[in-house]
């Protein structure tokens, strides 16, 4: 066993944040049907709190920035219209 074993730059967790984050960003933006404002909130936040850590390990290095800065974008994005929504209705 001359080959070693340890974790190499791009074998961390953190490499997969960023397109977490794009895809249930992008479902959060784009899913508006009235059945789904609950898995879209909760999108929307896994999203911004997944792009975020995304971005942070980014620049450190890990991963790559332009997915996990879009997905917080479209979370947000899909976060702040759905509870504008639920607002005008209360």
């Amino acid at each position: 066993m001359t080959s070693s074993t340890g974790s190499g730059d791009t074998d961390s967790p953190a490499t997969a944040l960023g397109p977490t984050a794009l895809i249930l960003g992008a479902f959060s933006a784009v899913g508006t049907w009235a059945f789904l404002i609950p898995w879209k909130v909760l999108a929307g936040a896994l999203a911004v709190t997944f792009g975020t850590m995304g971005v942070h390990y980014a620049r450190k290095g890990t991963g790559r920035l332009w997915p996990a800065a879009a997905g917080t974008t479209l979370g947000a994005i899909g976060l702040i219209g759905t509870i504008t929504l639920i607002w005008s209705l209360a």
